[in-house]
Parts: C-alpha cells; structure tokens; sequence
C-alpha cells in the first residue's frame, strides 16, 4: 500500500514544501469570483508537473486583487495539501489516475471543507463528481467522493458498498472523508484504499499561510506553541479577518484561545470545598501529581489517580467538585454529558460525538475531562431484545477510548453518575474508572459553611447553625437556592437580608408534620437537651425539629473513659424515651429500630461496657466484635445489660422529672420555633430548675440511679430511630 502513514510521521525523507498548500488556496481565492495574485511564488521549472500547471493557470490572472480566503476553509486546504504532498506521487495520481483514498479529519465538522478542497483544487477541473448517493454508474471520466460526518443513519461500514464495486471497476477515482473512516465509510472502500491519509495538526507554519490567504500579508511573529496545541480551527473564524493586520489577528487568536485553555477561575478551589470527603482527598493527590507531571518531574504512567467514578444523589455538588478539582490542578476542564452524546439522530452521530470529546480532551491535555449522568450509558448486562447492539457498539466504543490511557497523556476522566449500580461493570475495571467515591450529603457542620460561602459578605457576624439545622438532609445546590430566594424576598421587602429570611425558605418546601408528631418530636428532643445541660460533660451546640425527625447536636467535653462518663452518656441517650413516657405518658417508637438510634447506640454501649471495657459484672473481660453475638451465647449477659438500660432510663426520668419546668419550658420553645441554641436552653433550663451546678445535679441523680432498681414507669420495648444520634 502505498501510504497509510500519519503525514506527521512520514520520515525524515519527506519535506514540507507547502507549495501545494498555497496553489490550493488560490485556487479557493479564485473561487470567490475574483482573480487574485497567486500566493505560490517558486516552481520545479517542470511543465509537465502537476502544480506548476496549477501555477501557469494562476498567473494567467489578469487582477491584482486580494480575495481572502475563509479562515476555516483556508486552515482545512492546508492541512488537506500537506497529507495529500506527503505522500509522493499523490498529487499526480489525483488528477491523472483512479486512486483509492481515504482521509480521516477527526471532527465532524470539517468533512465538508475537506470534501470542497478535495473537488475544488485536488482533482481536475473536467472531472465529474458524483456522490454515492446518485444512482448512474462512476467512469472513468469521474470521481466518486463519499463523505460521511457521522451524523447520518446510514453513515456505517455495510451500507453502499455495491457503488465502490461498480467505481472500481469503471476506473474511477475514489475518495472517502470521514471522521472516523474505520467506523464510517463503506467497508469494500477502507479494504480497497491504496492511500489513507490523516489530517495533520496546525502548526506555526501552517497558521501564518491561513493568517496570509486571509489579510494578504505573511505575519512577522509566532505565538506561543502552547497555544498552537489549544487551537481549533473554528477559532480562526473569530480572530482572523481581512481588514486586520497579521499581528492584530494573532493577539487576538492568542487572547481566545488563552480564555478557552484557561481552568475555571470561578468559583472555590478544591481546598475550600467542604463536605467532600474521601473525593476531597483523592483529588488534592491529582493537584500535586498534576504539578509533578506538568514541570516533567513524573510521566504520565506515575500519576496514579487518572480514572474516577463519583457517585452520590442529585444535588451534592459532583459537577462543583470536578470545577474546584480543574481549578486546584490550573488545568482546563471538558465538561461533557452522555444525555449531549445521544443528541445525535441515529448511532453514528452518538459515536462521533464521544470521539469529538475524547480527541478534545487530548488537545486541550493536561485537563480533566468531566462526563456526567455515565449510567445513561446502559449496562449490557441488563439489555435485551434490538437495544443490545445498538448500546454494545456505543459501551465498546467509551471503553476503547477509556482503555487507551497511554493514548490520552495527561487526560484524567471524571465519571458522574446518581446510580452507580447501572454503570457496565467493565466500566470500573482496573485502567479505566477503577477509583469509585460516593458523595454523601453534607452534615450540619458543612451546611452552615456552605451557607456561609454562598451569603458571601452579608449576615458576617449571625450564627447560622439555626439555618443549617433546619436544612438538614439538603444538598449544597439545595443551599444556594435557598439563599437566592431568601436575597430575593428581602429585596422585595426594601429590607436588609436576615437570619429569618434564611429559616422561612428553608421550611417553605418542608412538609409539615401534624401537631401532635410536632408535639412529641419537641418532648423527645427537649428530654435529651435539658439532660446534657444539667448533667455535665457533654455540651449542646442545637437542636431543631423539623419534616417528622428531630436532631440533637452534642459535643463531649469530658473525653474520659470512666464508668461514670458512660453513665452520663447512656442516661442523656435515654432522656428522650424518659421524657416522652413524662409528659406524654408513654414512649413512642422514636428511640430505637435502627442502627444508630438512641437505644441501639445505648444497648451497645451498655454490652461493651459489661464485655469489652471491663466494667460490669463479669469484670476485666474482652469478647470481640464480630464473631458471634455475646447477647446470645454469653450466660447472663442480656440480663446485666437489660439492668443498665434499666437504671440509665431510670435516672433519666428523675432528672427530668425534678426539672420538669426546665423540660416543659425547653419543648414549647422548641415546638414553637422549630431551633433552639445552646445558649437559649441553658437559658431556659437555669432559669427554671433553679441550677446552674451540673456537678450537683449529677452527684444527685448519681445517687438516685445506685438506690434504684429498675424503672419508675412502665418501660415500653418499642422502638424506632431517633433521627439524627449524637453527633459527639
């Protein structure tokens, strides 16, 4: 075969003239209507060469007159001239044989400039096109051009080939153009091709004859090469026109492309992100190896983090983190989803445009390449019936261009699903996106932060905890909104952005619970707080009710290990259930039922108390977790730990019930506002017990709790989870 190398790796024997470039842009110059004073100035001094028959028809131009090119189509003759002029005989063999050549452009977008450079100024002017979609026979006399974007449902190997027969044996020239001409040209025309030729990249020498064909004058500068690798050509169309000099054209292709090459400077970097976990992690180890590879401390075959699958619901922020993640790293990033892939109409247009973005992506390297909502590309496993070869060509195709790793140097590929559980499984093999991270949603903590960033400079010095808790299970997008519409309705109040603005959008969407879940939600929750202010060692930072679930925030300022601190800690687990059975006179299923729950976490400290730390009954002993359930096997154990729930709730219940005012004032102001601060409880419990001492209170409820035996009420085993634990 006579050629089927890339134009750029011909060999050392193969010199860029450029004299077919320049013929051919003035032959497109010519095209414009006007004559125009041709570009090409040397010669072989050979008659019968084919380009200087070019240049005798050129010269024989009677005008003087400049028509400029169209950047882009100018870019695409060059580039088609230097494939065709690498690979020697071609140019002859075009206008005076029957060649068999194929020529792949890599974007969809260029095939129908290739295929006017190819008819206008590669093949002779008495040479009859015809394409494949005209019924009459190719001769000899004509030059069958099939050009295919993808985009058509007929553009696949197995649909035409009787014409490149019938072609082939009139002797007709023969030329397909495709992106992708594997993929989309007939197949009987890839098994006949004699020349397969490639679309060069631009490079300096091949911007300063576009930036000639269209001012007229050969610019005196180059630009950085770095900008060279960022260019397409549909950025020549914005920045070179006639009426501008060279250097103008130049400065403003580089301020262009500078722009579009640039990371995300919006926004927060990863640094500042918070709420994002073990992704957090994994992408601070890309920003130093991104730093590593770009200075050329480390290749590309060192950076271990190139392929990540991240998970999690809609609205945690996965597209923020791919934007802070590019910004860290001061790379660009190509963000892409598979809902813009199966935009096209048919299967080859879908195709197209993954290889568009895979080939973008490796221009634009070192960058991230972001690709959300991956489970719309359907897992072979689960298909069936006519679905499953038109999803196993696409799936075969990301994963082709997944795998090629060391054919995207400086590529990383960022995966964005809500259903990890729908991704192919051979998706997240080892080279692929083998690293897979959930993103859960933010806790209280990171939500009051992530009000905070969004508020910007307003509310500087209000506590937002109250916001944050009655946000709760919202995302970081949820957020956000909830500021913009808080902004919005003070704007429209003529009134400076409050704390109340906040809380109002936040419960708007909320559904509300009835009066009586509202009621014992603010016992339950009450019971725990007024516990911990009076008990010591422990500290309320809020607690807030809300949609059917109340949550208690607690942090522990005793971090001892004593018998005496896990009394503490069990008491105020059961304080809620106590109150409840107090005020309401019976619990409800809002203590226990799941793992983490105020009875489960209970039940469980109360077992290692007796079995791991040593303290209980059986003494100095440790049964590990894990083996078998201790409850079961263990001869008396659920007894001991059933007395310590016991004494736990019966303790509980005093404190309460000596502190009823301080309990009952704490539940109404919880039912009524929803939020209370720490600095409001122990506002209202010191004012009502008539304590401030939690030393005092506890040597008395201490007391209390050794006297008793069990329960002072009926302690009912129904349990349910009190939503939101102990964060401490």
């Amino acid at each position: 075969m006579p050629g089927s190398k890339h134009p750029s790796a011909a060999g050392p024997n193969i010199i860029q003239t450029d004299l077919l470039a320049r013929a051919y842009l003035d032959i497109l110059a010519r095209e414009e209507g006007v004559h125009s004073r041709p570009m090409l100035r040397a010669g072989s001094g050979d008659p019968d060469d084919p380009v200087e028959v070019l240049l005798d028809d050129l010269m024989d131009a009677p005008s003087e007159e400049r028509v400029s090119v169209r950047p882009d189509l100018a870019a695409v003759a060059v580039l088609t001239a230097r494939a065709i002029e690498a690979e020697p005989g071609l140019t002859r063999t075009l206008r005076r044989g029957a060649p068999v050549v194929t020529i792949a452009t890599h974007r969809a977008d260029h095939v129908a400039s290739v295929r006017k450079v190819v008819e206008t100024c590669s093949l002779p002017s008495e040479r009859t096109v015809v394409t494949g979609s005209r019924q009459s026979r190719a001769g000899r006399d004509e030059a069958l051009i099939v050009a295919r974007d993808g985009t058509g449902k007929g553009d696949k190997p197995d649909s035409g080939n009787e014409e490149i027969a019938d072609a082939l044996h009139a002797r007709s020239t023969i030329i397909g153009i495709a992106p992708d001409p594997r993929r989309q040209l007939l197949r009987d025309l890839m098994r006949s091709a004699e020349y397969r030729l490639v679309l060069p990249e631009m490079d300096q020498s091949a911007l300063a004859l576009v930036v000639e064909a269209v001012t007229g004058k050969r610019p005196e500068r180059r630009i950085d090469p770095a900008a060279i690798r960022l260019l397409d050509i549909a950025d020549l169309v914005l920045a070179l026109r006639p009426d501008r000099s060279p250097g103008e054209c130049l400065s403003l292709l580089e301020e262009l492309i500078t722009q579009k090459g640039e990371f995300h400077s919006e926004g927060p970097a990863l640094e500042d992100l918070d709420g994002y976990g073990e992704a957090k992690e994994w992408g601070l180890e890309l920003v130093a190896d991104f730093a590593d590879y770009k200075a050329g401390r480390i290749s590309w075959d060192e950076v271990d983090n190139r392929g990540l699958l991240l998970s999690g619901p809609p609205g945690v922020g996965k597209t923020s983190y791919a934007r802070a993640l590019a910004k860290s790293a001061r790379v660009p990033l190509v963000a892409t989803s598979v809902a813009d892939w199966n935009a096209a109409s048919y299967l080859s247009g879908t195709l197209q445009a993954i290889k568009d973005c895979f080939a973008r992506a490796r221009r634009l390297a070192p960058c991230i390449l972001f690709i959300d909502e991956l489970d719309g590309i359907s897992d072979r496993a689960r298909l069936r019936g006519d679905y499953v070869e038109y999803w196993s060509q696409i799936v075969n195709l990301f994963l082709e261009l997944l795998q090629g790793v060391d054919e995207r140097p400086g590529v990383v590929v960022i995966g964005a699903t809500n259903h990890p559980d729908m991704i192919d499984a051979a998706v997240k093999r080892a080279g692929r996106l083998d690293r897979e991270i959930t993103i859960q949603k933010p806790d209280v903590k990171t939500l009051a932060r992530i009000f905070r960033h969004h508020l910007c400079d307003q509310l500087p010095d209000v506590d937002l905890m109250p916001a944050a808790l009655a946000a709760r299970g919202a995302t970081g997008a949820d957020v956000e909104a909830y500021v913009r519409r808080a902004r919005g309705a003070a704007r429209r109040g003529r009134r400076p952005l409050a704390l109340d603005d906040l809380l109002a959008e936040v419960r708007s969407n909320a559904e509300p619970s009835s009066q009586e879940e509202r009621r014992r939600l603010a016992v339950h929750e009450a019971g725990h707080a007024v516990a911990v202010t009076l008990l010591g060692g422990m500290e309320v930072v809020g607690v807030s009710i809300g949609d059917r679930e109340g949550l208690i925030e607690i942090v522990r300022t005793d971090r001892s290990t004593s018998p005496e601190e896990f009394d503490r800690v069990m008491i105020m687990l059961m304080a809620g259930r106590a109150a409840e059975e107090l005020v309401l006179g019976s619990p409800s299923a809002g203590a226990g039922g799941l793992p983490g729950s105020d009875l489960s976490l209970a039940t469980d400290l109360a077992r290692k108390i007796e079995m791991q730390f040593g303290f209980g009954e059986y003494g100095p002993i440790f049964f590990a977790d894990g083996v078998h359930d201790p409850l079961a096997i263990v001869p008396g154990l659920l007894k001991a730990v059933k007395n310590r729930l016991d004494r736990a709730l019966s303790c509980a219940w005093d404190l309460l019930e000596k502190n009823r005012a301080a309990l009952d004032a704490v539940a109404e102001a919880l039912e009524r506002s929803g939020y209370l601060s720490a600095a409001e409880i122990s506002g209202l419990v010191a004012a009502e017990s008539g304590t401030s001492d939690p030393e005092k209170a506890w040597r008395g409820i201490a007391a209390s709790g050794r006297e008793a035996g069990g329960s002072k009420a009926s302690h009912s085993s129904a349990s349910s989870q009190h939503v939101g634990g102990t964060d401490g």
